[in-house]
């Protein structure tokens, strides 16, 4: 069917996969069905991410296809946590555990005594009781720790198909049915026992036992590299201590006697919070879920979400965050989000569809498993003829014959490992990104990972990126003897209306200044630019050197005197004078590009603020390359020249740093786009890495993960493919 009518998505658990050729298995029974555009199977994580048209099928018929392929797939419930899950993952791994160790205690014992002791024959038959010993631990073995493999490879193979448990029950029963015939046949005198004569019975015994320990290490390892998600999701309380609002009884008048009748707190669970609720969090408490701070102040740890270690402080009207821990004082906070709606929440699918997510390298390894089992069964046979053919051609005895066909055979069968390249890659991208998300770091895809490796060009905005973005008035300058207060009386005014941050910062700083503003009688913005208004009879223009002129106001900008913005103020066509503004740079702005030219990384500084304030701010960080007065619909165009004049050289890739809102544009253009986001806003972020802190120290660290990330991925397929084709 056309990808375009699949409008739904969602996210099976499937239980059962033990390797690539699973996932093949899997993805193949989902895709065949009406209605499924695409299916991404993770064997780390044990989900599938489906895309459908909800017209044509339901997930839980989905989920129904892959149960009758073998496999044991369900629904996920976003609104519940993966502690089952875990939980699940947890259980697999100890009956691996508990089988490798069954079998190494009917392996390891026989194996030392057949070494050490002499017994191995006797003169009457050539068969001591070390190979009674051995056949009857190795038939425990089989029935006991072998029936797990046995069941799997004759599910797959009444679906006319195989994977790995079919090498491996192969391999033993091979090993194990050489030996007994060996037996039997001395024992019939069909043969003649000779001291070469070997039984296999402990290899077989040996091969179920390590192949069991091996998938109890891939079972941990599956679980250790989704852990980083758990931890984050266990932050969040599962209880809250609900209270009445605070000021609600004395606004509404009620009586002493009726306040005090109220329960004073009430311990629920975290699901039955609703928005608008009240929720007391003491010292030492984790914030149960996101809110604004109703009563109260104390040190936050945010840690867990932007990856600062410091504390930060929440006041009353100031925003908090699920799983953060308060640390010395009382708040209580009004609740706003909640379930899926959470910051918490947000990252944690942010992270799932990152890891979820398949690069072009695991696609070309899953077509490779998928075929991976037959191919080794071919050379197997291939193998057992070539040496059947080398024990007729050299006459050899049938003994001595059958002993290097089983020998080859059970080789064959037993080194190769389809598993190693199922768990390359998606294991290490599920360490990376969880690292990342306690780093503050969250990449959206593995798109996203994979391109900040190859970033050699960022390109920074200033407001917000480098700077605070809550630029402030330094300084009032008045010309023709207008007295400084009315200037900014005038200008606030004005600006009273406007959401540009340099009109907040005027305004604010005419309140805290003690000034009455007068609403204008008309008001016009133009963005970027500056705003026009009338107050009685007085036409007043606020803006940049650039409007005013545009309108007709002669104009002597101070900007090559001073590097602070200015706002202009002009009445009635005559230039009153000017406001200066200037935004902190962020204490870490300078470190982190001096980080990213320690890597070899170009900067360059993409504003729509003046040349001199822009060119002040980049002496200060140390960036050279700077595009000034450029607007917000422009600075994708800026993006695309620079993209074309880099990538005529070896085809380099730019990365955009911006607010993730007015940059939208230049993020989405950049090849890739690095969000400065925060708690409240993550799901608007439009990049395809959101630093959650804020904090532009996470560019070169996301990028120092992303290339550590992708070189553990080339080297695990590497070893993976090279192991196989070897052997």
């Amino acid at each position: 069917m056309s990808t375009a009518t699949a409008n739904s998505e969602c996210v099976l658990n499937v239980q059962g996969m033990d390797c690539a050729s699973c996932v093949a298995h899997v993805e193949k029974a989902a895709r065949k069905l009406p209605g499924v555009a695409e299916v991404s199977v993770n064997l780390a994580t044990g989900r599938a991410n489906v895309r459908f048209d909800a017209q044509s099928i339901e997930p839980q018929k989905i989920a129904l296809a892959i149960t009758d392929a073998g496999y044991h797939a369900s629904v996920k419930d976003e609104n519940t946590s993966d502690q089952a899950t875990a939980d699940a993952h947890a259980a697999h791994a100890r009956k691996w555990l508990i089988r490798g160790i069954v079998a190494g205690v009917l392996w390891l014992p026989v194996e030392i005594l057949h070494w050490t002791t002499a017994a191995f024959s006797d003169h009457a038959h050539g068969i001591g009781w070390m190979v009674w010993l051995s056949a009857i631990t190795s038939t425990i073995a089989l029935v006991f720790v072998g029936g797990a493999f046995y069941r799997s490879a004759i599910k797959a193979a009444m679906r006319r198909t195989s994977n790995m448990d079919t090498l491996i029950s192969m391999g033993a029963t091979v090993a194990y049915l050489y030996s007994l015939i060996m037996l039997v046949g001395i024992l019939a005198n069909w043969w003649q026992w000779t001291p070469q004569t070997h039984f296999y019975f402990t290899e077989g015994t040996a091969l179920l036992a390590l192949i069991s320990i091996g998938h109890w290490m891939e079972a941990r390892a599956r679980t250790r590299a989704g852990s980083a998600i758990r931890d984050l999701m266990h932050l969040a309380p599962q209880t809250a201590i609900r209270v009445p609002a605070p000021s609600n009884a004395r606004k509404s008048g009620l009586s002493l006697s009726i306040i005090q009748s109220e329960p004073a707190q009430e311990e629920v669970p975290v699901s039955q919070l609703d928005v608008g609720d009240h929720v007391l969090v003491r010292p030492g408490d984790r914030v149960p879920v996101d809110g604004t701070v109703a009563t109260g102040r104390s040190s936050v740890d945010e840690s867990m979400l932007t990856g600062e270690a410091v504390p930060v402080t929440r006041q009353t009207g100031d925003a908090v965050f699920g799983g953060t821990l308060n640390q010395d004082g009382a708040l209580t906070v009004r609740v706003t989000r909640i379930g899926s709606e959470t910051a918490l929440a947000q990252i944690v699918k942010l992270v799932e569809t990152a890891q979820n997510s398949k690069p072009a390298v695991q696609k070309l390894a899953d077509r490779i498993a998928e075929i991976f089992v037959p191919v080794v069964l071919l050379i197997a046979l291939i193998t057992g003829v070539g040496w059947f053919t080398h024990g007729r051609y050299f006459d050899l005895p049938p003994a001595e014959m059958w002993a290097n066909i089983a020998r080859a055979v059970c080789s064959v069968l037993i080194i190769a490992c389809p598993c190693a390249l199922g768990l390359a890659v998606p294991a290490a991208l599920m360490v990376g990104t969880g690292r990342g998300a306690k780093l503050g770091i969250l990449y959206r895809d593995i798109n996203a990972l994979q391109s900040a490796e190859k970033i050699d060009a960022v390109v920074l905005d200033k407001t917000g990126t480098l700077t605070r973005g809550k630029p402030v008035v330094s300084r009032v300058i008045s010309l023709n003897g207008t007295p400084e207060t009315e200037l900014l009386k005038l200008a606030a005014s004005v600006e009273q209306f406007s959401n540009h941050p340099l009109a907040k910062a005027i305004v604010k700083h005419a309140n805290a200044s003690g000034l009455q503003l007068v609403d204008p009688d008309d008001f016009s913005n133009e963005p970027g630019l500056g705003v026009r208004a009338t107050i009685g009879d007085q036409k007043l223009l606020v803006g940049s050197v650039t409007f005013l002129r545009g309108a007709g106001v002669a104009t002597e900008s101070k900007d090559d005197a001073n590097h602070a913005t200015q706002v202009w103020i002009a009445r009635d066509q005559q230039v009153l004078g000017a406001i200066e503004l200037t935004d902190e740079l962020k204490p870490d702005s300078a470190e982190a590009v001096a980080a990213l030219h320690a890597m070899g990384i170009k900067t360059i500084l993409l504003t729509g603020d003046h040349e001199a304030a822009a060119r002040s701010i980049a002496q200060q960080v140390g960036i050279d390359d700077v595009r000034a007065s450029t607007k917000p619909d422009g600075k994708a165009q800026a993006i695309r020249d620079l993209q074309q004049s880099r990538n005529k050289g070896r085809g380099s890739k730019i990365a955009m740093v911006g607010d993730g809102i007015n940059d939208a544009p230049a993020l989405a253009q950049a090849d890739l786009g690095i969000a400065i986001g925060s708690g409240a806003d993550i799901a608007k972020e439009t990049g395809g890495i959101v630093l959650v802190s804020g904090s532009l120290g996470g560019v070169p660290i996301a990028i120092k993960l992303s290339r550590a990330t992708m070189r553990t991925v080339r080297m695990n397929l590497f070893f993976a493919f090279i192991y196989n084709i070897l052997a």
